[in-house]
Parts: C-alpha cells; structure tokens; sequence
C-alpha cells in the first residue's frame, strides 16, 4: 500500500475547467491512485477549509491547487500536469483526450473569457 502522506494532494473545485483538465490528464496517464484528490462545491464550508489550508502555502488560492510533496505547493493547472507528467514519464501531448479537451472545449472557453474581459472594460 503507498504511503498517502507522500503522494501528491490535489485540490479541485467542482465544475472548473481547469480542475477537469488536470482530472482528465490523471485519468489518460492513469495516474489517478498516485494522488489524494479533494474537492468542493463553491460556497460550502470544505471550500472554506480548503482556504484556509492552502493561504499560507500560495501568495493567491486559485484552482486547482496541489501540494507536490510537502512544503511545496503550486496553482495553476499547467504547472501540475507538467509536474506528474515529468514524474511519471508521461507526455501530456501524446494523449489524445486530453489534447482534445485542451485545444478544443477549453480553448473555446479561454476566448470567450478574454472576450468578456475586454467587452466589460470597453463598457467601464
């Protein structure tokens, strides 16, 4: 059995695109036994929690989030992939499910995100 205390945490928040991309790589590089997955609806008081654990470790909480190993913690979505891709000799761009969701529905979101962005200052 392996010890939990050295497998990677990450955090996710329910319905983030981001989150999805890391879950989707784990689940492609089969790599979903080598992490502690937790996670929270927005709102709820493990949100809260999850907070409150990860604000001293990060200079800004945003999801996902993960504790590599211990002391050492990052928050952004390419960051860890690149991080268990590296550590499990996996290459993220030679899975096919999630290429697809990357340069597909994410993509698409990302624009559309930027656009909002852009629309709103152009209206202030």
């Amino acid at each position: 059995m392996t010890d939990n205390t050295l497998k990677p945490i990450l955090y996710f928040k329910q319905n983030c695109p981001f989150c999805f991309k890391v879950r989707l790589f784990l689940l492609e590089a089969g790599l979903n036994e080598d992490v502690e997955i937790r996670e929270f609806v927005s709102g709820s008081p493990a949100e809260d929690d999850i907070r409150a654990e990860l604000s001293p470790h990060l200079d800004k909480v945003s999801f996902p989030a993960a504790r590599l190993e211990p002391g050492r913690y990052i928050a952004e979505s390419d960051d860890i992939v690149a991080f268990l891709a590296a550590k499990a000799g996996r290459e993220p761009a030679s899975m096919p499910a999630f290429t697809n969701y990357v340069e597909g529905p994410l993509k698409l979101v990302m624009n559309l995100w930027k656009e909002n962005i852009e629309l709103k200052a152009a209206a202030a």
